[in-house]
């Protein structure tokens, strides 16, 4: 505080600043609010997804043991060599409230069982749903990438737009006011000063002027 000036464009200066930092706390309020909403809206999304996902994984590795315990091993092995193929995925981006999330887009994975590649015919149909129900997984999987990586993103935003409202709030805004009713008080005091001072050399002008009329009249009664 010794740094400040006591001065009156001093105190409109830091009165401004705290009307700035104010209105950057509510905007920054009002984005964290809206990117929680959002933040939200993917949460519920992922959790209905990620409850999918476990029901389809339980199912396809439910399948592939049946298939393991029926179907010959060269046979589930050569299917599996014959679906195995990259999964090719474009990755875009959108801003969600200036946040950057990503957008996948891919080619469906799953398949009929002519475009697995394997002879349908020395196959059997337990060996088609365990494919089937492994493709629907991956479908899911991918699906899930975009929405949990949108949701993470969303999530750090969130944090750092908690922590700069917290500093304003916390940190900034009470320094700032603490500022101005320094400045408040020193204006307030030397005021104060000023004005005792003021009517000190006010009383002693009124003396003065007292014993210059006294001394006047004393004059004029010697002269008479």
């Amino acid at each position: 505080m010794e740094q400040v000036k006591p001065t009156r464009m001093e105190l409109m200066k830091t009165k401004a600043q705290i009307k700035l930092a104010e209105q950057g706390r509510d905007l920054l309020r009002e984005k964290m609010d809206a990117l929680i909403q959002e933040f939200f809206k993917i949460l519920s999304t992922v959790s209905a997804s990620r409850d999918e996902l476990d029901a389809i994984s339980r199912s396809a590795d439910l399948a592939l043991l049946v298939a393991q315990a029926v179907d010959d091993p060269v046979t589930i092995r050569s299917a599996s060599f014959a679906t195995r193929r990259a999964i090719t995925v474009d990755i875009t981006g959108k801003n969600i409230m200036g946040v950057p999330v990503p957008v996948i887009e891919k080619k469906r994975v799953s398949k009929s069982m002519l475009e697995r590649g394997y002879g349908v015919i020395a196959t059997s149909g337990r060996i088609d749903e365990t494919a089937e129900r492994f493709e629907a997984e991956l479908d899911l999987l991918i699906e899930l990438a975009e929405t949990e990586t949108a949701m993470r993103r969303l999530g750090g935003e969130i944090q750092r737009n908690r922590r700069r409202v917290n500093a304003l709030e916390q940190v900034l805004i009470p320094e700032l006011k603490s500022q101005a009713k320094f400045i408040k008080n020193a204006i307030e005091e030397r005021e104060r000063e000023d004005l005792f001072r003021l009517k000190k050399v006010k009383r002693i002008l009124e003396r003065k002027k007292k014993a210059q009329k006294e001394k006047a009249a004393k004059k004029t009664q010697g002269m008479g």
